[in-house]
């Protein structure tokens, strides 16, 4: 298949590689110093098996191609941009959000509305990834581990069915995990959750997961996550505190070396996904008369810390 992927971060260029190897044509749209990086030495994988794959990067969609699928896999903060830029150069067609966060769909079918597309809804699949990959430096990804990525029941899907049932497909055929599930959105809701309780503490914190095991550090984001907890059901999404926490421990423990991409965000002077994960989440509290102070003032400093520069760890 021809397979264009919008985004040369971590899981890009990690799907991407997956799908070269798995025979198809992929085309990756990044940032000049990735697209610069990946036509000079290729698309550099590090992990079980360090590998080097040459694949079509450019700065923008090709003109006249026309691909049978998109993966949009640019950060939330990109995504409006991304998809309105898609929806003015493709006709309907595909396409897989793999962000994290909460309001992705909705925002990206109403970019691509604005791009174009008269009815973005039935080529748009939700994806909750769960893959373990860090961007070493631009066209170079670190793989660590296993994991694996959720899609909804297709015969449940309406008439997303045929598209969801099209990733399904392709990435299992390129070596990914992939698991279809009868409730996304819950998963949806159960990732923001648990990446608004690590996220926010490790990136104002400077340290990597496994700091949230035990200590002050942990205190913090465990607050975080109740508040989270309580916004999700107040939105209709119930889940059960200890098993809300085993899944906060499972994902620390298995990721206790990483550092988190809001972290890696404000490390490297970016933007980060706190609007997209606790802002939204704060939003929905707000709109059903929750007080969530701990996570508003999650969300104030880190939009500090990313107007003022450069993380810095704040004194443990």
């Amino acid at each position: 298949m021809r397979i264009t992927i919008v985004g040369a971060g971590a899981i890009g260029c990690l799907v991407a590689a997956h799908l070269v190897r798995a025979g198809h044509e992929v085309e990756l749209i990044g940032r000049p110093e990735s697209v610069r990086a990946i036509c000079e030495r290729g698309l550099r994988i590090q992990g079980s098996s360090d590998a080097t794959y040459s694949v079509e990067a450019r700065t923008d969609l090709a003109p006249g191609r026309t691909p049978e699928a998109v993966i949009l896999s640019v950060k939330t903060f990109d995504l409006a941009a991304a998809a309105e830029r898609l929806g003015h150069g493709l006709a309907p067609l595909p396409l897989l959000l793999p962000q994290n966060g909460l309001g992705v769909e909705a925002t990206a079918a109403a970019a691509l509305s604005r791009g174009g597309w008269s009815s973005p809804d039935p080529w748009i699949v939700r994806a909750v990834n769960s893959v373990p990959a860090t961007l070493v430096g631009p066209g170079e990804v670190r793989e660590g581990g296993s994991g694996e990525i959720l899609l909804a029941d297709p015969p449940a899907a309406g008439g997303r069915s045929a598209a969801i049932a099209l990733f399904r497909d392709l990435l299992r055929g390129a070596g990914l995990s992939v698991r279809t599930v009868p409730d996304l959105e819950r998963e949806v809701w159960r990732k923001a959750l648990v990446n608004a309780a690590i996220n926010p503490v490790t990136a104002l914190r400077g340290v990597p997961n496994g700091e949230l095991i035990e200590g002050p550090a942990r205190a913090e984001a465990l607050t975080l996550l109740d508040e989270a907890r309580g916004a999700a059901a107040s939105a209709g999404y119930i889940f059960d505190p200890p098993s809300l926490v085993d899944d906060f421990d499972r994902v620390v423990r298995a990721t206790a070396s990483n550092r988190s991409s809001m972290l890696q965000d404000l490390e490297r002077g970016r933007p980060t996904e706190i609007d997209s994960i606790s802002g939204e989440i704060l939003r929905v509290g707000r709109a059903h008369g929750l007080d969530l102070p701990a996570t508003r003032a999650a969300v104030e400093a880190i939009r500090r810390r990313a107007d003022s520069g450069p993380a810095r760890p704040q004194p443990s």
